[in-house]
């Protein structure tokens, strides 16, 4: 089954929890802490890879989660990173995130993005000990996993997409000039999902051509099939624009087909293209010049307008030579301008150290990224680890702001709006 749309939940793994520990030996009197620190958590990767060609794997496994980490052990020992899971999807692979922003673009075979980063593992209390702390009993909690759910969106990665009307004989085409076997009938929107065939344009170079669902006036309101499959021709570099010749009018076939690529959510009308009519033998050639004609005072200058015939090889091979030339000409002219094909990726931005403190009818509520960070990993029924957030909320100034608020003791310190934990001042 061929899905190129799904949601997705990746859940990287928890940082494991650090230990509290006194080294105990015999004969060795207050060996100090030796409580080591926990395991990262596993990461989640996307590998592409071009032995997929589909994202059906994920309409029945919705959530993907990596492994968490050890927690620390006794002897300084680091308990044991959790395993990454890898996660294979095909090249063309778009993550789109829940407010639109494009977290990242695999174009290339075995490109691999970190799409959820594990936890880290917290610190044992080994990790604590200075000259004035020699006895710490403090440990950190692992941080959880990051955990998003994203749109996975695949977008074929060709060279030339063929578009038209239904029955414009694009899947004819394809089958013709490429080892792709599509079903071919006489009625409207055969092919329900685009096809894919390599084409050889001699003994070192080959074109891959996708073969696109019919359009209708209309598509980008969903009639028909719809326009969702017109992602597949985003990266092209060339859209080759069928029209059968039997259509009663030509020039209007065109037109429907441009209006429905500007509706679409990128404006494809003004892509590169070739303009190309189809089932052209035994038409009078006084007839296929007069369409080639009002074809070309249609489309915009420069556009080449051919004639072909998939049944008896007519105007193939003038076809495939103009694809190829124009194709070459795309790709140079991106190259010149600095277009790269690669899209940007959206980066995690580093943490913000700013701090919040807002005043309630029964305390404050202190916000912040990294506070908030600290705070996460802090035991608050631990009576050391709440020690511990206070020294980091009197270091960062936050204790001052408290006491300039008029904070009395007794008082309610809530650490984020979501209430991550609670101090009593």
């Amino acid at each position: 089954m061929f899905v190129d749309k799904v949601l997705a939940t990746f859940a990287a793994g928890d940082g494991g929890n650090g230990l509290v520990s006194f080294r105990r030996e015999k004969f060795v009197d207050k060996g100090g802490p030796d409580g080591g620190d926990g395991g990262r958590g596993g990461n989640i990767i996307l590998k592409s890879s071009r032995n997929q060609n589909t994202l059906a794997a994920f309409r029945y496994r919705k959530l993907l989660k990596a492994g968490s980490g050890q927690p620390g052990a006794r002897a300084k020992k680091r308990g044991k990173g959790g395993p990454d899971l890898i996660v294979p999807v095909p090249v063309g692979t778009t993550v789109i995130s829940p407010s639109g922003d494009l977290l990242a673009d695999m174009i290339d075979d075995r490109q691999e993005t970190v799409i959820a980063e594990g936890g880290r593992g917290g610190f044992g209390n080994a990790h604590f000990k200075s000259s004035t702390r020699q006895a710490p009993r403090i440990a950190e909690k692992g941080e959880k996993g990051q955990m998003l759910t994203v749109s996975l969106e695949l977008k074929m990665i060709a060279d030339v997409g063929l578009i038209g009307l239904p029955n414009a004989g694009k899947s004819t085409l394809i089958s013709v000039i490429s080892n792709a076997r599509p079903e071919i009938a006489d009625y409207p929107f055969t092919t329900l999902t685009p096809n894919l065939g390599v084409v050889d344009m001699g003994s070192k170079a080959s074109l891959l051509f996708a073969d696109i669902p019919g359009l209708i006036a209309g598509a980008s309101h969903g009639k028909g099939l719809g326009d969702e499959f017109l992602r597949h021709v985003e990266r092209t570099s060339l859209l080759v624009h069928l029209i059968d010749i039997y259509n009663e009018d030509v020039a209007q076939a065109y037109k429907t087909i441009i209006g429905e690529l500007a509706a679409y959510t990128i404006d494809l009308s003004k892509r590169p293209q070739a303009v190309v009519l189809t089932k052209v033998e035994g038409v009078d050639k006084k007839e296929l010049a007069r369409q080639i004609s009002r074809l070309k005072k249609q489309v915009p200058h420069g556009t080449p307008v051919l004639a072909i015939s998939a049944k008896s090889g007519e105007g193939i091979k003038e076809l495939l030579s103009t694809v190829q030339k124009r194709v070459e000409q795309t790709r140079t002219h991106a190259k010149n301008k600095g277009l790269a094909d690669k899209l940007p990726v959206i980066r995690l931005k580093d943490v913000d150290s700013s701090w919040q403190v807002e005043e309630t009818a029964d305390g404050f509520i202190v916000s912040g990224q990294k506070i908030e960070g600290f705070a996460r990993r802090i035991d608050f029924t631990d009576y050391y680890g709440q020690q511990r957030l206070r020294d980091i909320l009197s270091r960062t100034g936050v204790i001052k702001e408290l006491d300039r608020r008029g904070a009395q003791p007794g008082q309610n310190v809530i650490i984020g709006h979501s209430e991550i934990g609670r101090l009593e001042y």
